[in-house]
């Protein structure tokens, strides 16, 4: 793949031999963005998985960094009044449900109380897609309205392995303090560590990575993260 020049002399001042701390690696990171726009901070964790297996799950990252998501909740009656009293941007029932069906998906992130599931499972082809699927594994469909949107509100992002057994997730912005996204880090690699399937052999954490939107990954080492 060509890439662009200021990718190449990004790429120059990384030495490609060597394990940095978090704390190195975000310093080079926040050093190297080159783009004119406020780049985002990602983390790679690539993991030992067989294909039958995965990790996913949520995590409250301690440092919040991106704008206040739009959460929409399936609820009726007293649970619908409680999702509203905390915040929900979206709140309804069947009414919802037909909207979606019509094309709306004006919101981030769904929410629905396990007695929704039946109608909101309807949902499945046009939310499944994009992610947006309320699940038990990602406490999205649960009757604790209020501590689920607390949490959303705090920070609570969802991570999963993909098909090569890689957890891609945002862990904040070139412009953050560098120690509140070495912090974030560190959290999800603790979180991902402690969903290791029983039945996962060997190094279950093979390698880190740390990257801005449009830099080069900057390697970090596991032995210190374990």
């Amino acid at each position: 793949m060509r890439r662009g020049k200021k990718y190449v002399e990004a790429l120059q001042q990384i030495d490609r031999t060597n394990l940095y701390s978090f704390e190195e690696a975000v310093t080079l990171v926040k050093k190297v963005a080159f783009a004119k726009f406020d780049e985002t901070v990602e983390l790679s964790l690539n993991l030992s998985l067989k294909k039958s297996q995965s990790v996913r799950d949520t995590v409250v990252l301690p440092n919040q960094f991106s704008a206040e998501k739009k959460v929409l909740v399936f609820a009726k009656g007293e649970k619908a009044q409680e999702a509203l009293d905390a915040g929900a941007t979206y709140v309804g029932d069947i009414d919802l449900v037909e909207k979606i069906r019509e094309g709306w998906l004006d919101f981030d992130v769904a929410v629905a109380t396990p007695d929704m599931m039946k109608d909101v499972g309807r949902l499945g082809p046009i939310l499944g897609r994009r992610g947006l699927m309320p699940n038990p594994k990602t406490q999205t469909v649960t009757f604790d309205i209020k501590g689920a949107l607390a949490e959303l509100k705090q920070g609570r992002v969802e991570f999963r392995s993909d098909k090569t057994g890689v957890v891609h997730l945002a862990i904040g912005k070139v412009s953050m303090d560098e120690t509140k996204i070495v912090e974030n880090a560190k959290v999800v690699v603790a979180e991902v560590l402690r969903r290791r399937p029983a039945d996962a052999k060997g190094d279950f954490l093979k390698s880190i990575a740390v990257s801005s939107t449009m830099g080069p990954g900057v390697m970090v080492s596991v032995k210190d993260n374990i």
